[in-house]
């Protein structure tokens, strides 16, 4: 097995939160970048982040917390990133150079693609840092960062060109609250991540419109249907869409309480504007962005990939969401 060394978290959000107590259940110690000092003077008068995730206490003598992005990763060995998309490009700004990322093992846990870029995390950190490959991995699955602090029991997988890094990862955050496989289909997962996110958006835009279980259904079918086509036309190799880290992520995204792109989703098909929807959810739909850049990578692929386009066309020209949908049951 690969040693790890020692783990670092990007990111202070829910997700960097769950995060960082998956990987505690069976690590001693960590390092953890998060950006806004109040937030760390939060976590040392509370015991637990003052932001997100209230009911998850730390011991605060296994962080070593970090303001600054570039000093964290130079005192840590294997590095999570867990920051919300948008918000990469600006973070990894105030990195001077790719010799701080030397002989790291650097893990995507995005949800989403770069802004901008148009690039899935592994694509971003190989061609702007000169990464290897073998040293870049991705963490995807359904796992909802609620339900990790709830204790329920979640799934993640663990992919990287580099099969004994992912395994050794994939050991250091199994649990008994957390169940790990691994895969090498690197940048299908990241995709898949992005696109689940856009699909969820489309099964909370019916839900708004007051389309039932029936209907929700058959769109989730089509849905991983047309996530298949995606991947295979952009990602070619032989994969089972049926696993969790695809049609699980999709399926729990779609479907859960706890996913703000369906929630976002749902308040569009109830008939809020896209700026209404992000004011009131405080929150960032990551498919939102997914949607703008999956229909401009496809401009490229042409691939089939009408649900995609639909959620296109509702949030960045004002279709109307009603129409849209009716236009969508032609191809059911």
């Amino acid at each position: 097995m690969t040693a790890l060394g020692k783990i670092c978290i990007l990111g202070g959000g829910t997700w960097g939160t769950a995060l960082a107590k998956i990987v505690l259940m069976n690590q001693k110690k960590i390092n953890w970048f998060i950006r806004r000092s109040a937030q760390i003077d939060g976590f040392y008068k509370l015991g637990h982040n003052p932001d997100y995730l209230p009911n998850i206490k730390f011991n605060l003598s296994q962080i070593a917390f970090y303001s600054n992005i570039e000093r964290a990763i130079k005192e840590s060995d294997t590095i999570i990133v867990a920051i919300p998309s948008p918000y990469v490009k600006p973070y990894f700004k105030k990195i001077w150079g790719n010799s701080v990322f030397k002989g790291k093992f650097v893990v995507s846990a995005l949800k989403g693609i770069i802004p901008g870029e148009n690039r899935v995390m592994s694509e971003f950190l190989a061609r702007n840092y000169r990464i290897p490959v073998e040293n870049i991995g991705v963490v995807s699955g359904p796992c909802h960062a609620e339900e990790v602090a709830l204790e329920r029991l979640s799934f993640l997988t663990v992919a990287c060109r580099d099969v004994e890094k992912a395994e050794s990862l994939a050991q250091a955050i199994r649990s008994r609250i957390l169940h790990t496989h691994v895969s090498d289909d690197i940048a299908g997962i990241e995709l898949a991540a992005v696109l689940k996110n856009i699909y969820a958006i489309a099964a909370g835009i019916c839900q708004g419109l007051l389309y039932g279980d029936n209907f929700q259904a058959v769109l989730m079918t089509r849905c991983i249907n047309e996530m298949e086509q995606f991947l295979s036309g952009v990602v070619p190799m032989s994969r089972n869409i049926n696993q969790q880290h695809y049609l699980g992520d999709m399926l729990v995204t779609g479907y859960s309480q706890f996913s703000r792109n369906r929630t976002f989703g749902a308040m569009i098909g109830k008939g809020y504007s896209v700026k209404s929807a992000q004011l009131e959810m405080e929150m960032i739909a990551e498919g939102y962005y997914g949607a703008k850049c999956i229909w401009e990578m496809n401009s490229r692929f042409k691939t089939h990939i009408p649900i995609v386009n639909a959620v296109y066309r509702i949030l960045y020209e004002r279709a109307s969401a009603k129409t849209e949908v009716q236009r969508l049951i032609e191809f059911f």
